[in-house]
């Protein structure tokens, strides 16, 4: 029972740090991703999955070295900050995922996901 009540607490504080991130990351671009998306724009999609994947990433690196969920919250909020600067380093690309310019799009989610993952390695006790 104490295991699952453990991967209740991860998961639920996991979700709502990722929901979280979610709306902070789709309201400072300067689109709004989920009705590109409706559009079937693919740019807008591969850009969110990919700054999806960096911030969680670390998430899941935080639950696994520190098995503590403050601890897990402070390495989402910081995380999270990186992810969005990665955002601003890459913003001159934005306005090309309105133009549905995929080679743009992988190139933020690369970007995105390559910092999530040195993040997440970097993350320890």
């Amino acid at each position: 029972m104490d295991a699952l009540l453990a991967f209740l607490s991860y998961f639920g504080t996991a979700a709502a740090l990722l929901a979280a991130f979610t709306a902070v990351y789709t309201r400072v671009t300067p689109y709004n991703e989920f009705a590109l998306i409706r559009e079937n724009n693919t740019a807008a999609a591969i850009t969110l999955t990919g700054a999806l994947l960096g911030f969680t990433f670390p998430l899941m690196a935080a639950i696994y070295f520190t098995h503590d969920l403050l601890e897990m919250v402070k390495w989402a909020v910081i995380t999270g900050v990186v992810q969005l600067l990665v955002f601003g380093l890459l913003r001159r690309f934005a306005e090309r995922i309105e133009q549905r310019c995929n080679a743009s799009a992988i190139l933020m989610a690369g970007v995105a996901v390559a910092i999530g993952l040195l993040n997440g390695i970097c993350i320890s006790e």
